[in-house]
């Protein structure tokens, strides 16, 4: 992304916060790691792996950024419930990232979704909590004279 900006031009990226700092996405994990082995929950750490801060710095340094900043965002995340939050991983994200899962392993992780993550669920079934967000802003180096 630097490569193409022009001469000190700005660039912002988001990522997700680390995993541990979400509580309802690691709760998911957990439960994909009990049932269904290493391979599953791996995939969904994915979108995660760049929430430590001081790594993503890091990142972003070695890639030859200008000063780079890094705000920590806070919103909420919903879904219309357990089962569609879970299941658009199993039939979405896993298979994207190399994962199939038998269809009575999905219906055993759905089943046992719904009271893993009952904490985030509200009276009408919707799900929704706390998310966090890691937006860097950088910029690219000028070219030596």
């Amino acid at each position: 992304m630097l490569r193409v900006l022009k001469p000190a031009g700005r660039l912002a990226v988001a990522v997700w916060d680390g995993v541990e700092n979400i509580p309802a996405f690691r709760a998911e994990i957990e439960l994909m790691e009990r049932l269904a082995g290493r391979q599953a929950p791996n995939a969904v750490r994915a979108p995660f792996v760049l929430g430590h801060r001081e790594h993503l710095a890091q990142v972003f340094n070695d890639a030859g950024a200008g000063p780079v900043t890094i705000a920590t965002l806070k919103g909420v995340a919903q879904f219309p419930s357990v089962r569609f939050m879970v299941e658009a991983d199993l039939r979405g994200w896993l298979p994207v990232m190399g994962v199939n899962l038998s269809e009575e392993l999905i219906g055993s992780l759905l089943a046992e979704a719904e009271r893993v993550l009952e904490p985030y669920a509200k009276p009408d079934g919707r799900v929704a909590f706390e998310v966090q967000a890691h937006v860097v802003t950088a910029t690219s180096r000028s070219p030596l004279v």
